[in-house]
């Protein structure tokens, strides 16, 4: 059985002085991935939901193996980076799916540029977290443990450079700002993209419960938890996850989950 990701190509674009690194596979309508705090990983759910689209993974400015990224000054900057290197592979309208540190830059993206987002999807995302929340940091097994709701069943993550966890925790310290943003909070009341937001049941780094705010604060929002899956869903559910997303993107609300709270369950 291939690693997840086999048969993604690497590419690059210019945008706002970044060389931005991009995986890419799949036909169809576009749906870009902006990752979460760990950097860039596919997962089996990439690969599930590049059978139904053009999906574009992006390795954001100052993750992997970029340069240190000193210039960026906030999540609704690193936002409008991102649209720019959208915009350079030609992506003049495209489906968004940020995944925790990448769901605040996805909402910040969908916020700045709605006539540009048809539709968006947040897993586990990091905007509205508890005072005092943490990003998973550690050993890859101290990672699996706060990612994965059965770190048994899943492969061992790859241990990440020294260098490049120090560059990328700093810049995750420096953008994510607070718990509670009133601003953003605010923004969100008038955002009219259409919206599914993805919490595991056993989510370890961010209580699934915060997923009610954005259904609470969103006019479009659909909530779904994922029955017996921890932070990260995508590699740990990736079938139901890519099941879910794949029908709100294509059918927005006459996807096959009502509006609803609900649990899928395996």
């Amino acid at each position: 059985m291939s690693a997840p990701g086999a048969d993604f190509r690497e590419g690059y674009v210019e945008a706002d002085g970044f060389r931005v690194r991009y995986l890419e596979a799949g036909h169809g309508a576009p749906l870009v991935h902006l990752h979460g705090a760990g950097g860039l990983r596919l997962t089996p759910a990439h690969d599930l939901l590049a059978r139904r689209f053009r999906v574009v993974a992006f390795e954001m400015p100052g993750f992997g193996l970029s340069g240190e990224n000193t210039k960026t000054r906030s999540m609704a900057e690193l936002a409008s980076t991102m649209a720019r290197a959208a915009q350079a592979l030609g992506l003049d309208t495209f489906n968004l799916m940020g995944t925790s540190f990448g769901g605040t830059t996805a909402l910040w993206l969908a916020l700045q540029a709605p006539e540009r987002v048809p539709a968006l999807v947040l897993e586990a995302p990091a905007a509205i977290r508890p005072e005092g929340s943490e990003p998973p940091s550690g050993s890859p097994e101290e990672m699996a443990r706060r990612l994965y709701a059965h770190p048994e069943r899943l492969p061992a993550l790859p241990a990440v450079d020294p260098a490049v966890r120090a560059k990328t925790q700093a810049l995750v310290q420096r953008l994510r700002g607070p718990g509670r943003d009133p601003d953003l909070e605010e923004r969100l009341r008038k955002l009219p993209t259409p919206t599914l937001v993805l919490f595991g049941t056993l989510d370890g780094v961010i209580p699934p419960a915060m997923g009610r705010i954005y259904k609470d604060l969103i006019p479009g929002c659909h909530l779904v938890f994922v029955y017996d899956a921890g932070h990260a869903i995508g590699a740990e559910r990736p079938q139901a996850f890519a099941e879910v997303v794949g029908d709100f993107v294509e059918r927005h609300e006459a996807f096959v989950v009502s509006r609803a709270e609900t649990v899928i369950h395996p």
